[in-house]
């Protein structure tokens, strides 16, 4: 493998994805920032394949799509640990998911090394590398970037391939690496990473405290947010807080005078955009209770059999985690099994958890 590649200009970058024709893994992980936006600001691409370690920085060069149409190359797989946040990053660059991909994080759990455990961790304990985690929080819109902050990033990848050399084999050895493809799949379908503004309710703290109207009111709110935090790049929060939505949705101004009785609700808020909270509130009271979203049923209705059921099969699930390595609420939750009861679409059903459980793990 070659020295530490610095990739600055742009025919240095053609070059360089000219060099990967015809590989058929690389290791990629990204640094961002996503404190003062809605979309995380791309800050540094770390790659290694078989002949290069490069770091490429997207803030010096005008495209990256002689990269991206790399990444994208469906005869190419990526590997990644904790996968999710660098194919959000790409989806939102291109529209597209990097895909195939290999996600060691999920590989580890699977195999028995922890949940969520983080990369250091698993080099440590597969490899018997400790790495250094000096420059853990360094701003790296920073530049020039120091040659030690380059060092240090581009270890995040030097050590991804004999990851996946390793656990490839330990997966086929123990016969899940079809199934852990499926997973693997699913973290490439796009859908997964576009937001629905009208669910975006969903995820504000304690909403499940409202009722009937009151939800209406917060998906319009929630949605409105959502809306103004992606058209000019901001953090959720600093349109409006968690708190401040719930505190609208459940007293439901009806003019101004009300909405400056919010506590929290800054004034410039207030004066920018309180006619549009207005006119949202009373568009959602007015819906009929037919279209006022639904919360999610705490516990699927089962019958008394079925009831009757969950603590054995979460203890059978108990014991096969412990047989495995990992942690019984990684592998299942009671959600997942009284889904699994009621004939529903489980996560027990497909990919890994499917594989590890077996075929009869169920059976009466």
């Amino acid at each position: 493998m070659s020295d530490l590649l610095y990739i600055v200009d742009q025919p240095a970058l053609i070059e360089f994805c000219a060099g990967l024709n015809g590989a058929s893994w690389l290791a990629l992980d990204t640094e961002f920032i996503r404190e003062q936006t809605f979309y995380p600001q791309l800050c540094l691409i770390q790659i290694a394949s078989a002949d290069y370690l490069a770091c490429i920085d997207p803030i010096a060069l005008p495209s990256l799509e002689p990269l991206l149409a790399v990444l994208c190359n469906p005869a190419i797989t990526k590997i990644l640990h904790a996968a999710y946040q660098d194919l959000e990053i790409f989806h939102h660059l291109r529209g597209e998911v990097p895909a195939p991909v290999f996600d060691t994080q999920l590989a580890a759990l699977v195999l028995g090394y922890g949940n969520q455990v983080g990369y250091a961790n698993l080099v440590e304990q597969m490899l018997g590398v400790t790495l250094d985690k000096e420059h853990t929080r360094a701003d790296w819109r920073r530049r020039p970037l120091p040659p030690e902050w380059l060092a240090y990033a581009i270890d995040d990848v030097r050590y991804l391939p004999e990851l996946y050399r390793r656990q490839q084999a330990m997966l086929a050895e123990r016969g899940w690496q079809m199934a852990l493809n499926e997973d693997f799949m699913a973290l490439t379908d796009p859908a997964r990473y576009r937001s629905d503004p009208r669910e975006a309710w969903r995820h504000v703290r304690d909403h499940q405290r409202l009722r009937g109207v009151q939800r209406a009111v917060l998906r319009a709110l929630a949605a409105w947010r959502e809306e103004q935090a992606n058209r000019h790049d901001r953090p959720r929060r600093w349109i409006l807080s968690d708190a401040i939505l719930l505190n609208l949705a459940q007293r439901m101004p009806g003019n101004l005078e009300d909405l400056a009785r919010i506590p929290g609700l800054p004034s410039s808020t207030l004066r920018q955009h309180g006619a549009a909270l207005l006119e949202h509130i009373a568009a959602a009271h007015a819906e009929p209770p037919e279209q006022w979203p639904a919360p999610q049923p705490r516990r699927l209705r089962l019958t008394a059999k079925q009831a009757a059921r969950v603590d054995d099969l979460l203890q059978r699930i108990a014991d096969r985690a412990s047989e495995c390595s990992i942690l019984p609420q990684a592998l299942a939750s009671r959600r997942d099994v009284e889904q699994w009861l009621a004939g529903l679409d489980s996560p027990l059903r497909h990919g890994w958890r499917a594989a590890v459980l077996g075929p009869h793990w169920g059976s009466p």
